[in-house]
């Protein structure tokens, strides 16, 4: 069985370093790991704030999959709004 994810469902996501946009579009899923371990954000997350290490994973597992390293960053999450900011 096939389901079909409603663009509008997506998460907007935005990753950021100080000299470049690293990332700008749409997203079913973020992966990362912070203090406590492995993490995932999927569309209607509450909203969050975290520190985040070492990765960042869009859509994992999908054939979409991207997978951004860094070595240690700041993730928000408002109203299916991502936004990443690493190097900080």
């Amino acid at each position: 069985m096939s389901t079909k994810v409603n663009p509008e469902d997506l998460l907007t996501v935005t990753i950021k370093s100080r000299k470049e946009t690293l990332f700008e579009g749409k997203a079913f899923s973020i992966t990362s790991q912070n203090e406590r371990g492995f993490f995932d954000v999927l569309p209607f997350h509450t909203n969050f704030v975290t520190l985040v290490k070492d990765f960042v994973v869009l859509d994992k597992g999908l054939s979409s999959e991207k997978n951004i390293q860094v070595d240690k960053g700041i993730v928000t999450v408002t109203s299916n709004v991502v936004r990443v900011y690493v190097g900080i």
